[in-house]
């Protein structure tokens, strides 16, 4: 029965993939979508769906169905991605002799440019803490870091004290499958983060009995969260009335985007945003409106 080999897979992702713990989540609910459709398709008990119902027409149906509800191109992708590392796995441990959905098409993506910050914004947007506070001064160094390194959210509360080479400028992130990088932090960044460490830090850690190596900390002294780096965001935005939804990816999409537009090579960018294939960075390969129309004035002959 293939339900009872959920479990095995995720434990193969935790331990051979070094997947994350969201990862691993959204793994196990979309797999148990999928056979919660087999067995209401099918009628038969989740626990009792065998091999011979996995095949290309009812993952075809399956999708149809998440077609019908609604969901995006890009979630049905997700899972179907899901599934067919499930698959691959199944394979690898000899439960499937072949792969019987190696021939169903992953659905056509919508192809949407990553929203980002102009320069100017990102100026106001840094300048908005206020750093005679001790929160203002924590606040001032997440931004900072954020805009100067295009970090996700994840790998900025993951930082640890020992991560930061204040005098190289430089920072180890742990990014996604746990895999290490060195990315630079520059002199705004490094300054914002040197404070912080040397005014702010020690007062929020005072906080706390228990010792955290971490790099940026709550009002309690604990951990940053990734919710809360989302609601400091959040906050400044409102300030200065920027009217738009910013997100802290919002940042990592302005850091590439400004990057590339001031002439940075694609391999160099991938390699600052942790990307494993260069065809994840190529999304930002865009161009600003401002950008277009010097072009289009400078090289059109009739203008």
């Amino acid at each position: 029965m293939l339900s009872q080999h959920i479990e095995g897979f995720l434990d193969h992702l935790r331990i051979e993939r070094s997947a994350s713990n969201l990862t691993l989540i959204s793994y196990r609910t979309d797999l148990i979508q999928f056979f919660t459709f087999l067995s209401q398709e099918y009628a038969v008990p989740q626990q009792s769906i065998s091999t011979n119902l996995l095949n290309h027409k009812s993952v075809r149906q399956y999708l149809a169905q998440m077609q019908e509800k609604g969901m995006s191109r890009a979630t049905m992708a997700r899972k179907l991605a899901a599934l067919r590392s499930f698959v691959r796995y199944l394979c690898r441990e000899n439960v499937l002799e072949s792969n019987p959905i190696a021939a169903v098409a992953t659905p056509k993506q919508d192809k949407k440019l990553p929203k980002f910050l102009y320069p100017v914004e990102m100026e106001v947007l840094l300048e908005a803490p206020d750093v005679s506070k001790t929160m203002g001064i924590r606040d001032k160094a997440i931004l900072e870091t954020l805009y100067a390194t295009g970090l996700r959210v994840s790998e900025l509360t993951g930082l640890n004290v020992d991560d930061i080479f204040i005098d190289e400028e430089l920072i180890k992130v742990r990014g996604k499958g746990n895999k290490e990088r060195i990315v630079p932090l520059g002199s705004k960044a490094r300054e914002g983060i040197s404070i912080y460490l040397s005014h702010s830090r020690p007062l929020l850690q005072a906080k706390n009995a228990t010792v955290d190596n971490a790099v940026f900390l709550n009002k309690y002294g604990s951990r940053l969260s990734e919710r809360s780096v989302r609601n400091i965001l959040n906050k400044y935005v409102d300030q200065i009335a920027l009217n738009q939804k910013v997100s802290p990816h919002t940042l990592r999409h302005s850091f590439a985007t400004h990057l590339l537009n001031a002439g940075a090579d694609l391999r160099s960018v991938q390699e600052l945003l942790g990307h494993v294939k260069l065809s994840t960075t190529q999304i930002y390969t865009h161009l600003t409106r401002e950008d277009i129309k010097t072009i289009h004035n400078d090289k059109h002959p009739r203008r």
